[in-house]
C-alpha cells in the first residue's frame, strides 16, 4: 500500500471533480483507424489515487465563454503533456527539432488557463502544460535544451524517461508539499524544451543544477503549479496530486458557500 498523502475514497464529502486535458492522436482499434481523444492512464491513477474523479477535457473549438462553462462544474484542473507548444504564440520560428504544432489543442489548453485563473480554480500544469501556462501568460521558451545544456539528459531517448534532482524554493507550495528536501529531490523528467523567459505573475520554484527551470507557481491564487517533471509516473508518490485534490476541496466548499448565501446578502 502506498503512504505518500493521497485522500481516502471513503470520504464524508463528494470526491472533487477534476478536468484533465487530453489530445487527438490517429488511433487504431478493432477495424477502425480514425483521430480519437488520447490520454495515458497514468494521469487518471494519478487522478484517483490522490481521491479524486477525472473528467477528461479533448480538444475542441473554444472561446473564453466555453471554457468558463467546461470549468464550472469542475473543481480543479490538470493541463497535462504531449507535444510541443507553437513557437509563434511567443514570436518565434520552429526550431529544426521542434515537433509540427497541435494548434487546436494550444488553443483550447490556453482558454482553459485564462478561464482558470479568472476563476481561480486549483491548477495542475505538467510538462507541456507548464510551458503552456509560461507562453500563455507571455513567457517563452528554450526549443531545444541540448543546444543549451549539451546534453539529451532531460530526454535520453525515445519513450525514455531520465532523471534529475531539483531544488525546491524553501518557501514554495512544492516544499510544503514535498516537505522541502535539504539534498533535492529525483524526479522523472522527458522534455527537450523548457521555459526560457519567465512570465510575468510566475515565480521559479524549482531547478536543476545546470540551471533548467523545472517547477513554477502563481503566487496569486489558491493553487497554481506547474512541474517539468512527469509526477503521473510515479505510482509511489502522489504528494502532488493529494495537494491539489486538497485545494479543489477547497475551492467546491468556498464556491457552494457562495452560491448559497442568501439573495440580497452584504447590501
Amino acid at each position: 500500500m502506498v503512504s505518500n498523502g493521497s485522500e481516502s475514497h471513503a470520504t464524508a464529502s463528494p470526491a472533487p471533480l477534476i478536468g484533465v486535458t487530453t489530445y487527438l492522436e490517429q488511433a487504431q482499434t478493432g477495424v477502425w483507424d480514425v483521430r480519437a481523444s488520447f490520454l495515458p492512464k497514468v494521469y487518471l491513477d494519478a487522478v484517483t489515487d490522490a481521491g479524486a474523479i477525472a473528467l477528461l477535457l479533448p480538444p475542441q473549438p473554444v472561446t473564453a465563454q466555453i471554457a468558463r462553462a467546461v470549468l464550472a462544474p469542475l473543481d480543479g484542473l490538470i493541463v497535462t503533456g504531449g507535444a510541443d507548444v507553437d513557437p509563434a504564440r511567443y514570436g518565434q520560428r520552429s526550431h529544426e527539432r521542434t515537433t509540427t504544432p497541435r494548434t487546436e489543442r494550444d488553443e483550447w489548453e490556453a482558454q482553459l488557463i485564462r478561464a482558470a485563473r479568472a476563476m481561480d480554480l486549483p491548477l495542475l500544469g505538467i510538462c507541456r502544460g507548464m510551458q503552456l501556462l509560461n507562453v500563455t501568460l507571455g513567457g517563452t521558451l528554450v526549443q531545444h535544451l541540448p543546444d543549451r545544456i549539451g546534453s539529451d539528459a532531460y530526454q535520453p531517448g525515445a519513450g525514455q524517461f531520465g532523471r534529475a534532482t531539483v531544488t525546491l524554493e524553501p518557501d514554495s507550495a512544492l516544499a510544503v508539499i514535498f516537505g522541502n528536501p535539504e539534498k533535492g529531490m529525483a524526479v522523472p523528467v522527458y522534455h527537450h524544451q523548457a521555459v526560457d523567459t519567465v512570465a510575468g505573475g510566475l515565480r521559479v520554484t524549482a531547478v536543476t543544477a545546470d540551471g533548467v527551470i523545472e517547477a513554477v507557481e502563481c503566487a496569486r491564487m489558491r493553487f497554481c503549479i506547474g512541474v517539468q517533471w512527469h509526477p503521473e509516473e510515479n505510482a509511489e508518490d502522489r504528494r502532488i496530486f493529494a495537494g491539489l485534490v486538497r485545494a479543489a476541496r477547497a475551492y467546491r466548499t468556498a464556491r457552494h458557500a457562495r452560491n448559497e448565501e442568501p439573495a440580497g446578502h452584504g447590501a
